[in-house]
């Protein structure tokens, strides 16, 4: 399950990679470094609740490392592809 969410994750960067700032794009990287070296310690460990716990951190390293580029990029706005709706039509 997670290295197909991390095919996923992967896939979804460089769809959106061209929309993002060079800025957004480090911060992403260096989230995504971090998240692989957490990642690293947690397959190194015998299975149970603290390897869990340690691709969990992997995962929300990723997933702030992604939201602060996103905000970077966005000036803290949300467009309405990430939300489902268009605002326009309210």
């Amino acid at each position: 399950m997670r290295k197909m969410f991390t095919a996923l994750a992967a896939t979804s960067a460089l769809a959106l990679a061209a929309c993002q700032s060079p800025e957004a794009d480090r911060v992403e990287d260096q989230a995504e470094a971090q998240a692989d070296a957490i990642d690293a310690q947690a397959d190194a460990m015998p299975e149970g609740p603290a390897k869990e716990a340690m691709e969990d951190k992997a995962d929300a390293v990723e997933a702030a490392g992604e939201e602060k580029a996103n905000a970077m990029d966005d000036n803290g706005e949300i467009a309405p592809s990430e939300v489902g709706a268009d605002p326009a039509k309210k």
